[in-house]
């Protein structure tokens, strides 16, 4: 029954979460088409952060993971998310009705992203680093899917999003058939003040900040690295085979987190969490400076670079999560770990909208290196947390 319930559960998160960086993959695409301001272009991506900041605060306050089937919660969220997606095809891109309508796309993904490690903690205990790990394995995997479809859909960026949206549909109604493990609980009743909980606890607090060095980094390298790649490529490259193989670098980066996310949780449950989080910030904070330092010099350099940095970027991410899980009472982890998303990506909603602004004023190797900034804050915080442990 767990095996089964979980399988079910990482095959949803990835369907459901590749609506994410939809209008990231498909872009450039888009931009041809009809064109776009550079405010419109971060919109289109930036704001799916802040429709994911907004349900996540609200899933929080009424504590809606705690309190209800976390399974049809899912799946409500899942399908209404795909069929609002499906709207990019018909509206013109760029235009207010296409940004509202990733917002509200991104409101909805809070009720799949927290509410799918609410679900996969309450199968584990003594396993839960691995549980989370491989659950933000799925979503990393997921969020990588949509440049792989924009390879496969050429120029064709209407196709993608059609796929993107499916698989949401589908996702929904596959985690009806996922099953509530032993470790599940759910709080009796709707008490606000179990936030509070998050600024009580001096462990939690210093986990939410390692979590917010962790976020400074992420959702922005995960939002432009085809960009920056593209940049860097055309250094070399010729315009078609620079975005052709961008293009490819941020599905690979991407995708190849989502396999180092379950193996690091493997390695959590053994040797702690925290350690976990450091080992994994002080690797891709240098990669973040390597990737810097080899813009615009020889392309396979660069991929390999890129590459190291996506498989260290992200695994960090679940062990976060399993911390406040670990520290949290039962029928508050729901909302406790929901409000820790809501938090970080109300951080993503301004590193995402402004790295573009300022790699066209300063160039990409200086923003590149300033997201390094976010791993060394949350290096100092987590080695605190350690030794409170």
């Amino acid at each position: 029954m767990k095996t089964r319930s979980i399988l079910l559960l990482l095959f949803a998160e990835v369907a459901a979460m590749s609506l994410w960086f939809v209008s990231a993959a498909i872009l450039p695409d888009m931009v041809r088409e009809v064109g776009m301001s550079p405010l419109r272009q971060a919109a289109l991506s930036s704001g799916v952060q802040a429709g994911f900041v907004i349900g996540a605060v609200l899933s929080a306050l009424f504590g809606l993971a705690d309190r209800f089937d976390p399974r049809r919660l899912f799946a409500f969220s899942a399908v209404s998310a795909g069929l609002i997606n499906l709207s990019l095809a018909i509206v013109v891109p760029g235009s207010a009705l296409a940004i509202a309508a990733r917002v509200m796309t991104g409101l909805l993904l809070a009720g799949v992203y927290p509410v799918g490690m609410k679900i996969a903690v309450g199968w584990g205990d003594r396993d839960r680093g691995f549980l989370v790990g491989a659950l933000v394995g799925a979503l990393t995997l997921g969020s990588a899917l949509p440049h792989l479809m924009a390879l496969g859909g050429g120029t064709d960026w209407r196709q993608t999003v059609m796929i993107a949206s499916v698989s949401a549909i589908l996702a929904g109604l596959l985690c009806l058939r996922v099953g509530l493990g032993p470790f599940h609980a759910a709080a009796a009743a709707f008490n606000p003040r179990v936030i509070s909980t998050a600024w009580k606890d001096h462990r939690i607090r210093l986990a939410y900040m390692g979590y917010l060095g962790h976020m400074w980094e992420l959702y922005a390298m995960w939002a432009w690295v085809g960009a920056a790649t593209a940049a860097s490529y055309g250094a070399t490259l010729g315009a078609a085979q620079a975005q052709w193989l961008a293009r490819l670098t941020a599905f690979v980066a991407i995708g190849a987190g989502g396999a180092s996310c379950a193996l690091a949780g493997r390695v959590a449950d053994r040797i702690g969490k925290a350690d976990v989080t450091i080992i994994a910030m002080m690797v891709s904070g240098l990669s973040a400076l390597a990737t810097a330092l080899t813009f615009g010099g020889p392309a396979w350099i660069t991929f390999l670079v890129v590459v190291i940095w996506g498989i260290s970027v992200i695994p960090d991410s679940a062990q976060f999560s399993a911390i406040v899980a670990d520290l949290s009472p039962p029928e508050q982890a729901g909302s406790l770990m929901t409000l820790q998303t809501a938090l970080g990506f109300a951080l993503t909603f301004v590193t995402v909208q402004v790295t573009p602004y300022l790699a066209d004023i300063v160039g990409w190797p200086p923003v590149l290196a300033g997201l390094a900034l976010g791993p060394l804050a949350g290096i100092a915080a987590m080695a605190r947390l350690r030794r409170l442990s």
